[in-house]
């Protein structure tokens, strides 16, 4: 499959089942996102940014999951995410929310020069920083809202990301059963959303306070 097709196939899955995932996607929205894609999986064979799969995968488990977050951004909101990757969930976000600002923390080099590459790509750079450093190595920015979703030992390192995150936050964590286990044995209340066609993919909200 060449890469015109494999975009088709995205434009056509993301459009498709948006619905299922209470988002609504202008236009403007899907081709940013298509272009998103198509740096991703230029840049993938050289920097393993997410594990191979089809163009609707990634549309579903990827984009489409990441812009749960959307419905818990306020207007103008500003979004840090640690342990950015492959820009996500926050890069389709920024490209489906004007309005939102965005830290991108990645201790990866080479992850780093691919986010700064998506977000000029994309026309985010604007609205986005990336910080090519371990998050516990930089002061916490001061913002509203932290995400992670592939952050690297991610139960291991939870404590320091909760104690790292300035209070009063929100915390955005894309996991499964083991990371809830791990939030409430932490101390913290979690509210869960599991994902469409997912029975074990979920989105916590923790309130920092």
């Amino acid at each position: 499959m060449n890469a015109t097709t494999q975009t088709q196939k995205f434009r056509e899955a993301i459009q498709k089942e948006a619905p299922a995932y209470g988002v609504t996607l202008t236009a403007d929205a899907v081709s940013g996102l298509a272009k998103y894609y198509e740096v991703l999986s230029a840049w993938n064979a050289r920097v393993h940014l997410v594990a191979p799969c089809s163009p609707e995968e990634f549309a579903t488990r990827h984009v489409l999951e990441s812009l749960l977050l959307l419905k818990h951004l306020p207007p103008d909101a500003s979004v840090v995410e640690v342990g950015a990757g492959g820009g996500l969930p926050i890069i389709p976000c920024l490209i489906v929310r004007p309005d939102l600002r965005a830290v991108l923390i990645e201790a990866s080099q080479k992850k780093a020069v691919f986010l700064r590459e998506a977000l000029s790509r994309t026309g985010m750079a604007n609205r986005a920083t990336v910080i090519a450093e371990r998050f516990e190595n930089v002061a916490a920015p001061p913002v509203e809202f932290v995400t992670c979703r592939a952050l690297e030992r991610f139960e291991e390192m939870l404590a320091h990301l909760l104690e790292w995150v300035p209070a009063p936050a929100t915390l955005l964590l894309f996991g499964g059963l083991r990371l809830a286990r791990k939030i409430e044995a932490l101390g913290f209340v979690a509210e869960a959303e599991l994902a469409p066609q997912s029975k074990a993919r979920f989105l916590f909200v923790v309130k920092k306070s």
